[in-house]
Formats: structure tokens, C-alpha cells, sequence
């Protein structure tokens, strides 16, 4: 797609999209472009300037630093950082079962094996069914930077 700055033959400039320059010639010679103030469909593409990056522009672009559109919140990045804590205790403190967590969960309950902190993953449905059988667990929190 290529955007074209056009003018009629009355002066009024606007712009349109087209496929490719053939298109606009097509369009232009069939008389199918029309003004949108006056109507005519004498047009021509305006003088336009090329989009040239230059390496002064991309070191000027470099040099501008980076200006956030809102302070973040200081309540939410302490319970992010509380949050993350957390996570972090659990993940040094515990055995990680993988997809194994409601087996291990319900041996640990029904004291088949050594009580001991575990943590993994579970379906929908596997957690589910630990509630239904009075088995306490808690979610890990995820954390926003993890889906990044």
C-alpha cells in the first residue's frame, strides 16, 4: 500500500491509500478520484517529501530518553514485590512436582508420604477435585513480567 498526497485542480490537497502506483494512475486517468470538497476529479498527486531515515535522525532519536505516560503506582509495584517474594520463597523452599501436583497433594493428605512443601501445576479440573476432597492449596501468584 503506498499513500499518495493529491490535489485537485481547484487547490483543495487531500491523501489516499492505493495499492500501488499503477492503481493510482488507473484511478486517475478513469476519472474515478474525486475531490472531497469540491468533487472534481481533476486530480494529481501534491509534491510530497520521501520519509528518509538518515543516521543524524536515528542518533537523534537515540539521544531523546524515554518518558514513561504515567508514574506507576507505588501500591502496586510493593504487591508486585510482595507478590514475587512469595513466589520466590515457595520456589527455594519446596520440591517441584511438575504436572504431578494433585498426586503428590493427595499423598501428602492422606499421609501416604512425609509431609513436605510442594508446588506445581494442575488442571482445572485436578483442582477442583483437591477442594472437593478438603485438600488445602493456594495458587501461586503469577506475576505480569512472567508473561514477557
Amino acid at each position: 500500500m503506498i499513500r499518495y498526497d493529491l490535489v485537485c485542480s481547484a487547490g483543495h490537497e487531500f491523501d489516499s491509500w492505493f495499492r500501488d502506483a499503477g492503481a493510482f494512475d488507473k484511478a486517475a486517468g478513469a476519472k474515478a478520484l474525486a475531490c472531497p470538497v469540491c468533487g472534481d476529479t481533476s486530480i494529481t498527486k501534491a509534491l510530497m517529501a520521501p520519509a528518509v531515515s538518515t543516521a543524524r535522525r536515528r542518533e537523534a532519536r537515540a539521544e531523546v530518553p524515554a518518558i514513561p505516560v504515567a508514574a506507576p503506582d507505588p501500591r502496586q509495584l510493593a504487591l508486585r514485590e510482595m507478590l514475587k517474594k512469595v513466589r520466590e520463597h515457595v520456589e527455594a523452599n519446596a520440591d517441584y512436582v511438575g504436572d504431578r501436583f494433585a498426586e503428590e497433594a493427595r499423598k501428602i493428605h492422606y499421609e501416604e508420604v512425609e509431609p513436605r512443601g510442594i508446588y506445581g501445576e494442575a488442571s482445572p479440573d485436578e483442582a477442583r477435585a483437591l477442594v472437593e476432597e478438603g485438600i488445602e492449596f493456594h495458587a501461586l501468584p503469577s506475576l505480569p513480567e512472567e508473561g514477557n
